[in-house]
């Protein structure tokens, strides 16, 4: 009887673990949906906090980055990044809207922040046991003088990109981010971006941020960034 109950918890415990995993709808490769959670999922790995071309540690003003590639000019926000991905932030901005989300709009500069829907952003990363666990921006970030945490009344939008030109002496335009390689800022240092904090440029003056080393895994473990519409 014993046998019996415990063969029917693990068929039961399987089909729910097939079920959740089933939920996860593959959008294009590295990003994955979750319509009824209202959440995007995207491959990424820890950034470097040095790269090897400079000779010093620049503070985080992005999430997500493309890897640096100084001859493609990809990835120019590689040195003040959490975490780098691979994917084109294009379509990011089709998965948040695949989940139900409609951009806003982006801000670069200023003191007035982004529009946009309110999305909660987290590194989720390995764990004992082979689980994972996921961290929320006060984890992963803080103030290295004070070691205080990124602040929680700090909300992230999505806003979507500007289109840019892809030659300035030409009329075409591209989605600017693909074009930025920019996914998450924390400041509008740039408006080629999907995804924008609510802070302003008034605050970057005096809130320098770090990520938090003790919290985080080593620089190039892979790891999802996961973004979900906020709660109303």
């Amino acid at each position: 009887m014993r046998f019996l109950s415990t063969a029917l918890w693990t068929i039961g415990f399987s089909l729910f673990a097939s079920h959740g995993f089933a939920a996860e709808e593959q959008l294009v490769p590295g990003v994955k949906i979750d319509k009824e959670k209202k959440l995007v999922a995207i491959d990424a790995k820890i950034a470097p906090r040095k790269l090897p071309m400079l000779d010093q540690v620049y503070p985080i003003e992005v999430v997500a980055s493309w890897s640096h590639d100084r001859k493609e000019r990809k990835g120019l926000k590689a040195h003040e990044t959490v975490v780098t991905f691979d994917v084109l932030p294009s379509d990011v901005h089709k998965a948040l809207e695949a989940v139900g989300l409609k951009p806003g709009a982006p801000v670069k500069g200023g003191e007035v922040p982004c529009k946009g829907p309110d999305i909660n952003v987290f590194i989720e990363m390995p764990a004992d046991g082979g689980s994972t666990k996921r961290l929320s921006m006060d984890k992963v970030l803080m103030d290295p003088k004070s070691k205080l945490p990124f602040p929680k009344a700090v909300k992230f939008r999505f806003t979507g990109s500007v289109m840019s030109k892809i030659d300035p002496n030409l009329p075409e335009t591209k989605y600017g981010a693909d074009l930025s390689g920019t996914l998450i800022v924390i400041y509008p240092v740039s408006d080629e971006t999907v995804c924008q904090s609510t802070l302003t440029m008034k605050e970057e003056k005096f809130l320098k941020l770090e990520t938090n080393a003790a919290n985080l895994p080593k620089e190039g473990t892979a790891v999802r960034l996961i973004l979900e519409a906020a709660s109303k």
